[in-house]
């Protein structure tokens, strides 16, 4: 297998109803995942990409939560159909998705 150019995490904890930190898993992340898997396979970029469930990536109110690396980009409120733009615009031409990033705020 050859090293991935990319790595997605895709946050798919589920905390107890009523936690008030809410969690990813609460709002369908777990559906993120088939998702890239399918935009990956439509643009036949097996062995580029890596997708990986993720416990907790922090920004739990913000969620679903998804991270591409190397570039270290951080999306909030990620659907399933979010994952074609992010696939086509973000791993296939370099630009990512700005209506989705975590602002700079929330690192504080």
């Amino acid at each position: 297998m050859p090293k991935p150019k990319f790595h997605i995490l895709v946050c798919t904890t589920t905390r107890p109803p009523g936690n008030p930190r809410g969690s990813c898993g609460q709002k369908s992340s777990q559906d993120i995942i088939p998702a890239f898997y399918q935009e990956m396979e439509e643009k036949m970029l097996f062995g580029q990409i890596l997708i990986t469930e993720s416990s907790c990536l922090g920004p739990c109110g913000m969620g679903p939560t998804v991270v591409v690396y190397p570039d270290g980009v951080w999306y909030k409120g990620v659907t399933p159909a979010d994952t074609k733009e992010i696939i086509e615009e973000h791993i296939v031409n370099g630009k990512p998705v700005e209506r989705l990033i975590v602002p700079e705020e929330m690192w504080g």
